[in-house]
């Protein structure tokens, strides 16, 4: 990866290859699942060595919890880079932090 992989690619990518609305309650119910693993994995200080394969370590469950909301947004159409532009405004507003989200990164 080159590092500069987007939102809409995520998006597009998990479509391509698991696209199935009709299971939307599954989907959940799996991200549900990898939630509880990635607590477990930061519970236990699972990180990757250096060198060290990415099974068993909080970076693969963060990225399996990462599949299964891409995968429920898709589920529900949702543009994940409009609503992240959107809902940051309003958080930035919010919370005053001083920091604009730049679009198009």
């Amino acid at each position: 990866m080159d590092g500069k992989t987007s939102i809409q690619y995520l998006q597009n990518y998990i479509r391509s290859k698991d696209h199935h609305p009709e299971l939307v309650k599954d989907y959940f119910l799996k991200l549900s699942g990898e939630v509880g693993e990635l607590a477990e994995a930061v519970r236990h200080g699972l990180v990757r060595g250096e060198g060290g394969g990415v099974k068993g370590t909080i970076d693969e469950e963060i990225w399996d919890c990462m599949y299964y909301l891409i995968a429920l947004a898709n589920c529900y159409d949702i543009d994940l880079e409009k609503t992240i532009a959107e809902k940051e405004a309003i958080n930035n507003k919010k919370y005053n932090t001083g920091i604009e989200f730049e679009q198009n990164r």
